[in-house]
């Protein structure tokens, strides 16, 4: 086993050619011209269309009925919940080691958990990551967007031990360990993030924050998180929705404005969501950019705006999820989540999961990137897109496309989000055509 060697100052080494199906972000473009790295002689062991892995749902149950007409990824809606006191002793019990688990971990522990990232059923061997690092796809040749991991600079943990994985005081999941390895991290960035370069905010969170060694192995679910916002499973999710509706995904991150609630409102009358197509608002409410709005604040703006807007259509919920900013192999992830979740469609934001270089400002991803990556893997997905129409405010008619706006000459109006902040900030009036009174008054009041 080959590994290329980590630097978080200066990568000595570059990419040749990604492997499909991989991307090549626009500002790294000249970084690969100048640079090489080779695959791991032996990345994978196992037959990537036969192989029966241990890892994933041969174990795992089905979580009884399911109302929505979405079929889970890989089949079975994976639940590793022990439902009993006396089961959650026994699980306790074969434990020798207690783990503290850091916020990105603990949104990881309970996808797996509640079966977010159904077939898993625990962290990826080493196998199993390197074949989603290099070919976006489990060992059997199901389609899977990035490697779900635990990282640990533990020298004493090994494979044979069982960890009791915990949140302050509350115990969360026990963690069977079954292999150790020291991951490639700089082919692992390349390959999910399209650069191994640091001023990407996914490959940085990979060099700085991430251990030395992944483990691999069976977790087995405790106790949920306690959230200040409540997090939905996807068998309570699929529960609420309509069964004989289409359900529309709208990913976001960000509180919501006039333009986003008017693009996943009239997301329903794409000519591929049926005439009852109901929308499913799922932000991601877990680590994210450095930058970003804390995730308990834009749970806040979720809710006022939930209660001021009253859509019969519209239906909210919140996933525990730690952004990548990997743009188009990210889009990949959250659609299979959501397809979790009993979605059958989702929103393809411009740019979206995308992020700029911390050094020179620039897009690592084009506009829509995100958006002909997941096009492409749709079928494979068990997922149609609907991609994010591009409006704009005008006087004459309010929002409209920007096609349509150029073609009638409107007159358009515009607020850049950095005056918007120092509006915020300054105590100015926003206007209402740009966003709603009530999550302006929240994001003024958690300031």
């Amino acid at each position: 086993m080959t590994f290329v060697s980590w630097s978080a100052i200066f990568l000595p080494w570059t990419v040749s050619a990604f492997l499909a199906p991989s991307f090549v972000p626009r500002s790294n473009i000249l970084v690969q011209q100048q640079l090489q790295i080779s695959s791991p002689s032996s990345a994978v062991c196992v037959n990537p269309r036969t192989a029966t892995v241990e890892l994933f749902a041969s174990t795992a149950e089905a979580t009884g009925t399911m109302p929505s007409k979405q079929t889970p990824h890989g089949g079975v809606l994976v639940d590793l919940m022990v439902q009993t006191e006396d089961g959650k002793a026994a699980a306790k019990a074969k434990c020798t080691v207690e783990l503290q688990l850091t916020p990105r971990q603990l949104c990881d522990v309970e996808l797996l958990m509640v079966g977010g990232f159904s077939p898993l059923d625990g962290f990826m061997d080493q196998a199993t990551y390197e074949h989603v690092v290099e070919h976006m796809e489990l060992p059997n040749g199901l389609i899977f967007g990035l490697p779900v991991v635990f990282d640990t600079n533990s020298e004493e943990l090994k494979p044979g031990v069982s960890i009791l994985l915990k949140d302050g005081t509350r115990d969360i999941a026990t963690f069977e360990v079954t292999d150790k390895y020291v991951p490639n991290k700089p082919l692992e960035c390349l390959k999910c993030y399209g650069t191994s370069a640091i001023e990407h905010p996914g490959a940085l969170m990979v060099a700085t924050e991430r251990g030395k060694y992944y483990l691999g192995g069976k977790v087995t679910g405790l106790n949920l998180p306690i959230r200040d916002f409540v997090c939905q499973t996807p068998q309570e999710v699929r529960a609420s929705l309509p069964s004989d509706a289409d359900v529309v995904a709208f990913q976001c991150r960000n509180p919501i404005h006039r333009a986003h609630y008017e693009l996943f409102t009239r997301a329903l009358d794409a000519p591929n969501v049926s005439a009852n197509g109901v929308v499913l608002v799922h932000p991601t409410c877990g680590p994210t950019q450095a930058d970003d709005i804390p995730g308990v604040v834009r749970y806040k703006t979720y809710e006022v705006l939930k209660e001021e807007t009253h859509n019969p259509r519209t239906f909210w919920a919140y996933l525990p999820y730690s952004m990548h900013m990997a743009g188009p192999r990210e889009a990949i992830q959250h659609m299979m989540i959501r397809k979790n979740y009993g979605c059958t469609h989702f929103i393809i934001g411009r740019d979206m999961a995308g992020s700029k270089s911390s050094v020179t400002g620039e897009d690592f991803y084009g506009p829509y990137d995100a958006q002909e990556f997941a096009k492409a893997n749709a079928e494979r997905l068990g997922m149609q897109t609907v991609p994010s129409l591009n409006l704009v405010f005008t006087e004459e008619k309010g929002y409209v496309t920007a096609d349509q706006a150029k073609a009638e000459n409107l007159h358009q109006l515009n607020l850049s989000g950095t005056k918007f902040r120092k509006m915020l900030r300054g105590g100015e009036d926003i206007p209402e055509w740009f966003a709603f009174k009530s999550v302006v008054k929240v994001l003024r009041e958690n300031s």
